[in-house]
């Protein structure tokens, strides 16, 4: 729950009121004037010295005062009915406020949730696509994420219907953590019938929206939605996308954020497989076969979360290296010995020795020694 008093809560509501007001322009006045109460008591002219706000957004900021009364009591019932539901509030500048999403560049100011934020959520990873699925989209997402979820990794979407939900029921079956990042008020479930995944979701996991409670899932809201889809997430998986769906959006978003995005390639001439391809094609997204290829790439950033459990890289070997390899371990083997086990050559055993340290396979020690990686 949030530190922010009512008071202070009311100085937010009615600074994100103002039109034109967002995230970014948000952070511009509080950089100059420090607090909220500041910013709605300066003057007209101090106003104008921020960049990007003109005359007419001055005037809006100076006039909203006057709303005041009526702001405060709509925070206060707000407070009440969340309270009531089971939910809360959390703000950019509370501890529970996930850190990795407050590195985007316009991070909600105020979050509403239901459920309880995680140390694992920080290492989470996203996984998005079409309201519509083929079969072969179906059984990746489920495939992924089981996968994922056994690694103990949060799993990120956006409750909707088709990927989304089945990112989140896949989580949920392998007694996983999943968040989904809704476009509507935590009253206003969308789509209705995943009435009850919303419910399983905010027992094991996290609910979370920018917006406050009656707000209806308008279209305009998604696009904000999903770039917080994407900002809560080290990477965004994208299983099946038309060129023009929201997985499209998240996608951008998360290059924008720098996060990795993956995509699970597709068949030609289906039409849910063209935005995958297409966004590997751009190289805007890396190819994945198996949740191998994303730990791996991931693995720095996911090692506080998953240990030593980070799979190694698959390569391909020739018979002389499967051979050496056989007779090596995590314990130093000398290459005479190598040589002797292998019946080959010494200058042929450093030759594809050379080969395997490059491949990532195999470490030289001092003294012509070697082991596995």
């Amino acid at each position: 729950m949030t530190k922010l008093n009512p008071e202070q809560l009311t100085d937010l509501f009615l600074l994100l009121s103002v039109e034109g007001i967002g995230p970014a322009k948000f952070r511009s006045l509080l950089s100059k004037f420090k607090t909220t109460e500041n910013i709605l008591s300066a003057n007209y002219d101090s106003l104008l010295e921020i960049e990007g706000i003109s005359t007419n957004l001055a005037k809006r900021i100076r006039q909203i005062n006057h709303k005041r009364n009526e702001t405060k009591d709509i925070v206060l019932k707000q407070l009440d009915k969340l309270d009531k539901l089971g939910c809360s509030i959390v703000t950019v500048w509370d501890n529970e406020y996930p850190s990795i999403l407050k590195k985007i560049y316009d991070p909600p100011i105020i979050l509403f949730y239901k459920g309880n934020f995680a140390e694992p959520d920080n290492y989470s990873i996203a996984v998005v696509g079409t309201r519509q699925p083929s079969n072969y989209g179906k059984l990746q997402a489920e495939r992924l994420v089981n996968d994922l979820a056994s690694q103990r990794i949060t799993i990120v979407s956006g409750l909707a219907r088709g990927i989304d939900t089945i990112a989140h029921t896949a989580s949920l079956k392998n007694n996983g953590r999943t968040i989904a990042v809704i476009g509507s008020g935590l009253d206003v479930i969308y789509p209705p019938e995943n009435k009850k995944l919303f419910n399983e979701i905010s027992e094991h996991g996290l609910i979370i929206s920018e917006y406050s409670l009656g707000t209806k899932p308008d279209a305009v809201n998604f696009p904000k939605r999903n770039r917080i889809i994407s900002g809560i997430s080290l990477g965004t998986i994208i299983i099946e996308t038309g060129v023009t769906g929201g997985a499209m959006q998240t996608a951008s978003y998360a290059l924008d954020q720098n996060r990795e995005v993956f995509a699970v390639p597709g068949n030609l001439g289906v039409k849910q497989s063209e935005g995958t391809n297409l966004k590997i094609q751009r190289g805007e997204a890396k190819l994945i076969r198996s949740f191998e290829d994303v730990l791996i790439e991931l693995e720095l950033k996911l090692k506080p979360v998953i240990g030593k459990n980070i799979p190694k890289p698959q390569v391909g070997l020739n018979l002389f290296e499967e051979k050496i390899i056989s007779s090596l371990s995590n314990e130093p083997v000398q290459i005479d010995k190598i040589a002797a086990v292998t019946n080959l050559s010494t200058s042929d055993c450093l030759v594809h020795l050379l080969s395997l340290e490059f491949k990532g396979v195999v470490k030289q020690l001092p003294g012509k020694m070697f082991a596995l990686l």
